[in-house]
């Protein structure tokens, strides 16, 4: 009976730790990742802008090839909305709604989570000239980790998890462009 009442308080005593931690670990994160492509700007962002190309490039959409998808809008028009639905807890179920395009500079996209969480992110692509034939991509990332929940910051590094994965899609969009 003494054990259970040990176990009883290791329980509560990790509980408070997790909740203490989640006053002070940070709320949101920012994760930025970029690619050198050798093509003209506006090119560049004429194919990102429309989200259906983003099923060449992106690790997600690679992860499970036979998710549900289906669109609502004009694609490359602000309120163009991807939604996706996978059984690959990988991938989850979700929406991309296209919220803001500055031409020829930055893509705005606002994602709603579903599976395996809940939560609202947003994403963005900029790009940038170098020269005349080379472009800067920076796919970029700005997410939520609510109360208590932000505490798991400290143990699962949210800038490496989602970094590989900006960057594994940034190396693909490079390969499908310059083909």
């Amino acid at each position: 009976m003494k054990w259970i009442k040990r176990l009883f308080l290791l329980i509560l005593a990790l509980i408070g730790i997790v909740l203490i931690v989640g006053l002070f670990a940070p709320k949101k994160f920012h994760i930025e990742r970029s690619v050198e492509v050798s093509l003209p700007k506006d090119s560049v962002y004429n194919y990102l802008k429309f989200l259906k190309n983003q099923d060449h490039f992106s690790v997600w959409a690679r992860k499970d090839p036979k998710m549900k998808k289906t669109y609502t809008g004009t694609d490359g028009i602000v309120g163009f909305v991807s939604a996706w639905e996978s059984k690959d807890e990988n991938v989850g179920t979700g929406s991309m709604e296209l919220v803001k395009l500055t031409p020829g500079e930055r893509i705005d996209m606002h994602l709603r989570f579903k599976v395996p969480f809940e939560n609202e992110d947003d994403a963005y692509f900029e790009t940038s000239s170098i020269n005349t034939t080379k472009t800067r991509v920076i796919w970029g990332f700005d997410g939520q980790s609510p109360y208590p929940w932000n505490a798991l910051s400290y143990i699962f590094n949210f800038d490496e998890m989602i970094g590989k994965d900006l960057d594994g899609g940034l190396r693909k969009l490079k390969s499908v462009l310059e083909k």
